[in-house]
């Protein structure tokens, strides 16, 4: 099959790159603007964990594929995808550089569920050695060349209790100062590392805590740079702003000097989602927030997809993927881009016991020593690395069957390249109604204009299948 891409030179691809993201304070900004950067994501893993290790690659090495992704995040102003589980001896290019060329970045786990590829929350010294690390330092030698990675998480819900918090917390931290150490002697650009935390209450503030301190006067390279949350506690129109704890989250992380994001949410019950938080997360009152990626991308056996992916290769879209457009569409773009006033010149606190309030969590900053050979790996890098690079798109139209809610066929799907930074909802035009108006033109805030009325999502349209089947009436209009 002809490739969808051709090599493209240092300089053509350089001048299409993504800026790059980084680190100020409380949150995300792009490098070259300075505008706050707000995370409008979801998590990405087609085929779920199993597939990982299979033979049957991973979720960015299949371009076909992500054409078809892009193209339908890029109409739902999507600019951040979380991927789990990916190879690093597969070439990733292609995927990645169409991700890049719509605006869209991408946060890497980089451990997997295959045994030496993670930390054992058991037994965490056992799991921490060289053989481990060569593996996460080959996520980080694939991806660290490409602009739209935004960075690494070191883990996923290490520490889900108080018996997992004993020893678990100090080597996270380990894991981080390797990954960053690694970054800095490999890498042409420091790239943020983070956690990201079970919202299991008795440990969450004691877990953010422990790694958003400061070990000492110099840099601390265990430190996080971010901290991720998988939330699943507002669930549907019946839950709230209080009634969901998102007040008790304010107030949680209201002086927290690393950027805080939902790196997952989405409470599947009721169904079809109606993704009420949406506007609470974006909106004034969760401005400490660096937004969230909604769980999940594609339908998988724990049925919370927003599209069904078939196994020719063709997808449809599900109640949820239009709901979620919808409440995406409502946002206030001005405000998310707006710089959260209260979170400049802040200072990490010094690491004490103080600052942990479960008995029975870690208070123990002595953090771990890199594993007999890891050091040689941090400061030689390891051997045979894979590499990544831009590449130059040639084809952009989707070759694959999409199709809405009722049936009918998407027509004319393609990305529209060339983006430089970060996508936004109503930064393309997208759905046609039933008349032909512009959807999501038409409901958002865009940056660039008057901030219009936000649309809400009708609740007698969501609450019975017919209606629901209706949602999905429309055409691309591309």
């Amino acid at each position: 099959m002809r490739s969808l891409f051709s090599a493209l030179g240092f300089l053509a691809a350089t001048a299409s790159a993504l800026n790059t993201i980084e680190v100020s304070n409380q949150e995300f900004i792009d490098s070259k603007t300075g505008d706050r950067f707000m995370i409008i994501g979801v998590d990405y893993q087609p085929g779920g964990q199993d597939a990982y290790g299979t033979g049957a690659g991973d979720p960015l090495s299949n371009p076909k594929a992500c054409l078809r992704d892009a193209a339908l995040m890029q109409d739902m102003g999507i600019n951040t995808i979380r991927i789990y589980n990916l190879d690093s001896s597969l070439n990733h290019d292609e995927c990645v550089s169409i991700f890049n060329e719509v605006g869209i970045y991408m946060i890497i786990d980089v451990n997997s569920p295959l045994s030496g590829e993670s930390i054992d929350r058991s037994d965490p010294p056992s799991s921490y050695h060289k053989g481990y690390l060569n593996h996460i330092f080959s996520v980080v030698e694939a991806f660290k060349d490409y602009p739209n990675t935004l960075g690494f998480f070191a883990g996923n819900e290490i520490i889900n209790d108080i018996g997992t918090a004993k020893e678990n917390p100090q080597y996270i931290r380990a894991v981080q100062r390797d990954l960053k150490n690694y970054i800095k002697n490999n890498a042409n650009r420091a790239i943020p590392v983070g956690y990201s935390a079970a919202d299991v209450r008795e440990v969450l503030e004691d877990t953010w805590a422990y790694l958003q301190c400061q070990i000492g006067s110099g840099v601390d390279m265990s430190r996080s740079d971010f901290f991720g949350l998988n939330s699943y506690s507002w669930c549907g129109d019946a839950s709230s702003f209080t009634i969901s704890e998102y007040d008790k989250l304010v107030l949680m992380f209201g002086k927290s000097t690393i950027p805080v994001f939902f790196s997952e949410y989405g409470c599947n019950d009721p169904q079809p989602r109606l993704f009420d938080e949406v506007p609470t997360l974006y909106g004034p009152k969760m401005t400490v927030m660096s937004g969230g990626l909604v769980y999940e991308w594609s339908q998988e056996p724990s049925d919370y997809g927003l599209v069904q992916i078939n196994d020719d290769g063709s997808i449809k879209l599900l109640a949820d993927f239009n709901v979620l457009r919808d409440q995406y569409n409502s946002l206030d773009i001005n405000l998310i881009r707006s710089e959260n006033t209260t979170a400049t010149s802040l200072t990490p606190p010094d690491c004490d016991s103080s600052l942990i309030t479960e008995d029975g969590f870690s208070t123990n900053f002595n953090i771990p020593d890199t594993p007999p050979g890891g050091d040689e790996l941090i400061n030689n890098g390891i051997k045979n690395p894979p590499s990544g690079s831009i590449v130059s798109i040639t084809e952009t139209a989707v070759q694959v069957a999409v199709v809405q809610t009722d049936g009918s066929r998407v027509k004319n799907l393609q990305i529209r390249p060339g983006a430089t930074e970060a996508n936004f909802p109503g930064a393309v035009s997208g759905f046609a109604t039933a008349s032909g108006s512009g959807g999501a033109s038409a409901t958002s805030k865009s940056s660039k204009g008057a901030a219009a009325a936000p649309t809400a999502v009708d609740r007698s349209v969501i609450g019975n299948a017919v209606a629901a089947a209706a949602l999905g009436a429309v055409a691309f209009a591309l």
